[in-house]
């Protein structure tokens, strides 16, 4: 029997265990409706417009302060110039294409499905022994000269000097450079309980691995004269809500959005307009690093309720990454696949409808 009533769900979410709270930007009018608002915690009451999410059928109208008709919601960043010298660029697909942490999860299906997209791919990881284990199923199914890998620890700048040099000397050029890369080390567990070994993987592994993955993207990519594009993966506490028994890994999460405006802030300083630095959040994604930690009630409710296979979430990042390197989009993005609106919508169905209850896991 379900012991989660209205009020109880919608607390519940200030403790998501993944970047959830809404955060929409840039909403614009759409034949369903409109709605204004910049931030905070969207109130969702049924009405006779249906909806499907989740594979239940739901109306939703959006409120805040007062009431308004149905809307359908779609993110319209404000257009911007761009300098003619990125208008011509040559960025036309296939895509060479660098994926961190690319020999397992989300990282894997990212890489299957650019390469499905006819682009070319190099996976890393650091073990030399599962890199070309991929590489060797990979190239079975998408050929031999479209799909390359170097093991690659992304703790060492050494390390991706090595993988740089590497796909230098095999593809000539990158465009697209995804840091996935990332680790809780497998382990949920309060800060105080936690080993100094453990605390320094995820630092080191989450922050440092991208600031040094960045560092030589840029230095790449500055040099050539198509340009390329920087994607760095969000995760869990990403939105600033508490990561409590990940509070590391969260820690690391939050501060790339940061990072991510630094970055581009310094590109435009220092005038190198062929280079942009994006963020991408993949949700919640049911690979090893989230299941290791379905050990609790709640953890088990909002993993059925909202997370989703890496294939399903690398179907629908690649083609919109690909489009913003196609276009030359010469402003900073963020690419979110789990909304504020749709997780809320989600709950919403579990708790009227029991929808994807037990869905990965049993919850009883």
């Amino acid at each position: 029997m379900e012991v989660f009533g209205m009020s109880a769900a919608m607390a519940m979410v200030g403790s998501l265990p993944l970047a959830v709270r809404p955060h929409v930007t840039g909403l614009r009018r759409t034949v369903a409706g409109a709605v204004s608002m910049r931030d905070g915690i969207w109130g969702c009451q049924p009405v006779g417009r249906v909806q499907e999410w989740g594979g239940v059928e739901l109306g939703v109208r959006i409120s805040r302060s007062r009431s308004v008709g149905p809307v359908s919601c779609s993110v319209a960043p404000a257009k911007e110039d761009v300098p003619e010298a990125a208008r011509q660029r040559a960025s036309a697909s296939p895509f060479n294409v660098l994926i961190t942490g690319s020999t397992k999860g989300i990282g894997l299906a990212l890489a299957e499905e650019f390469l499905r997209n006819g682009d070319n791919v190099v996976v890393c990881s650091r073990s030399e022994e599962r890199v070309q284990n991929v590489v060797r199923e990979l190239r079975s199914q998408f050929g031999e000269q479209r799909v390359w890998g170097k093991d690659c620890d992304v703790r060492d700048a050494k390390s991706i000097q090595a993988l740089a040099d590497y796909v230098k000397t095999n593809l000539g050029y990158i465009d697209i450079w995804i840091n996935n890369a990332g680790t809780n080390a497998y382990k949920y567990n309060s800060l105080v309980d936690s080993d100094d070994a453990d605390i320094m993987e995820i630092v080191e592994t989450n922050t440092l691995g991208v600031m040094l993955c960045c560092r030589q993207a840029i230095r790449i990519m500055r040099d050539q004269r198509r340009g390329g594009h920087i994607f760095n993966m969000d995760g869990a506490g990403a939105d600033g809500n508490p990561t409590p028994r990940f509070a590391a890994y969260g820690a690391t999460k939050r501060s790339l959005a940061q990072f991510t405006k630094s970055l581009q802030a310094e590109l435009k300083q220092s005038n190198i307009q062929n280079v942009v630095v994006h963020n991408l959040s993949p949700g919640m994604v049911t690979t090893d690093l989230l299941m290791s930690g379905s050990d609790t009630r709640q953890a088990k409710f909002f993993i059925n309720v909202l997370a989703e296979p890496a294939d399903t979430v690398a179907k629908f990042l690649v083609p919109r990454v690909r489009k913003i390197v196609a276009e030359n989009k010469n402003n900073s993005t963020y690419t979110r696949f789990l909304t504020g609106f749709k997780a809320y919508t989600q709950i919403l169905a579990r708790l009227l409808f029991k929808a994807r209850k037990d869905r990965y896991v049993p919850e009883e």
